[in-house]
């Protein structure tokens, strides 16, 4: 289980390099013990979709997919962080690669939308 949970939580993208996802993109997940789903949409995100697993007490991984605006599918894996900021809100950092549709990777923040 993580110790910050991530459950019924939305976040917006705070930096994406080589991504796809902006802070019109918003992000929301489901936690059920160590599985993880969810879906995101929005800025040149069209809708897309989460799987993954917790991997330790502040670690997760996930595989992502989604159909862009333009028609595009890219799916990608990333491996990531969760921690509490200074104002309370939950934040995840992540290292990422595409799998399919682009080639490449890079890092990527997000925080919890109130």
């Amino acid at each position: 289980m993580l110790d910050v949970g991530i459950d019924g939580k939305r976040f917006v993208t705070t930096g994406n390099e080589h991504g796809l996802s902006t802070a019109e993109t918003v992000f929301a997940y489901r936690t059920d013990g160590a599985a993880i789903t969810g879906s995101y949409g929005g800025g040149d995100v069209a809708d897309g979709q989460i799987v993954g697993r917790v991997t330790g007490p502040d670690t997760i991984e996930l595989l992502f997919q989604c159909r862009t605006k333009g028609g595009g599918l890219l799916a990608g894996r990333s491996r990531g962080r969760v921690r509490l900021n200074a104002q309370g809100l939950t934040e995840l950092h992540f290292d990422w690669v595409w799998l399919a549709g682009d080639s490449g990777g890079g890092t990527s923040s997000y925080v919890e939308l109130r």
